[in-house]
């Protein structure tokens, strides 16, 4: 009688039903594989960033290498991706600007995640810093962000730039400015979750039994409200992705010989009429990409949800 779940005669206790019970894991996955597009989604994101990453071994042509014989060509056996002006290799160059784009995605997505999740938090659980903070966020999401950008890498490009070489002093301005600008929805939506929280019981207990408020936020309060902070994550990585590219397109994100996949897009919309494939296909693995992750987001959003895994 024991196995059905049914009151143990001896103990007086019911036992469990471990066949019919699900890990959190395990139901989290069960949800999250019935959403289809997002099963999909991870597999054109996981198989992007594969080729990505495994690209220069499986394909070792030099991005950098020019062969001004062999410029402008269509996509050929040898050159799968065709080449550009300077005959340098479309498919090498797309590789290893996605790798820059990618991280440049994950690094920005962190920034905002971290700065917003702690905004949210310290908002939600101190009624004393609600109103100064969520004034500071709405002043942020009225603010033009892409023209602040824009104002924002005029002056402080130069100077970054020799302090901490071309690349590297680029990578880190884009990456801050899209971090900074990027974290108000995290904020709004983690405060949101940590009002809600805060009044349960498990709460009160701490408060009462004496732990600090750092401890119950960092203990009792953050890992409840790590569902939409994952949502967000996924979500803001592919912002990220969209913003570094318009930035790279405008021509004032990464410089002329750090490719990436919106600075492929600038430097090949002047040979259209030419070679129309160059900007095909940075602007297919942009969209792939943004599409898998969105949909990504979609059924992780799912997932989490108590609700629809049937809990109470």
């Amino acid at each position: 009688m024991t196995e059905l779940g049914l009151p143990n005669p001896d103990t007086g206790l019911q036992a469990p039903v471990a066949a019919s019970k699900r890990s959190s894991a395990a139901e989290i996955w069960h949800q999250f594989s019935r959403h289809k597009g997002a099963v999909v989604g991870m597999i054109v994101f996981v198989t992007i960033v594969a080729v990505v990453l495994l690209g220069p071994y499986l394909y070792p042509v030099k991005a950098s290498e020019t062969n001004v014989r062999a410029r402008n060509q269509g996509p050929s056996i040898e050159r799968p991706f065709g080449t550009d002006n300077l005959g340098r290799d479309l498919l090498a160059q797309n590789l290893a600007g996605g790798r820059v784009s990618l991280a440049v995605g994950v690094a920005a997505m962190l920034i905002s995640i971290v700065l917003g999740t702690v905004i949210g938090q310290l908002a939600g659980y101190y009624p004393r810093l609600d109103g100064p903070l969520m004034r500071l966020t709405d002043l942020f999401l009225a603010l033009p962000i892409l023209p602040l950008l824009l104002v924002i890498i005029m002056l402080f490009r130069e100077p970054l730039r020799a302090s901490f070489g071309p690349q590297t002093g680029i990578f880190l301005l884009i990456v801050s400015v899209i971090g900074l600008t990027s974290w108000m929805n995290t904020a709004r939506v983690v405060r949101g979750d940590v009002l809600a929280v805060k009044e349960r019981e498990f709460v009160t207990a701490a408060d009462a039994l004496g732990s600090g408020n750092n401890r119950i936020m960092l203990f009792h309060i953050l890992p409840n409200v790590m569902s939409p902070i994952l949502v967000s994550a996924s979500l803001g990585m592919a912002g990220a992705i969209i913003t570094e590219s318009a930035l790279s397109f405008l021509g004032l994100g990464f410089p002329s010989d750090v490719p990436t996949w919106g600075r492929l897009l600038f430097d090949g919309k002047d040979y259209l009429s030419i070679t129309p494939m160059r900007v095909v296909w940075p602007g297919l693995f942009i969209s792939l990409t943004v599409l898998s992750i969105n949909f990504m987001g979609d059924g992780l959003r799912d997932a989490l949800d108590p609700r629809l895994r049937g809990r109470t």
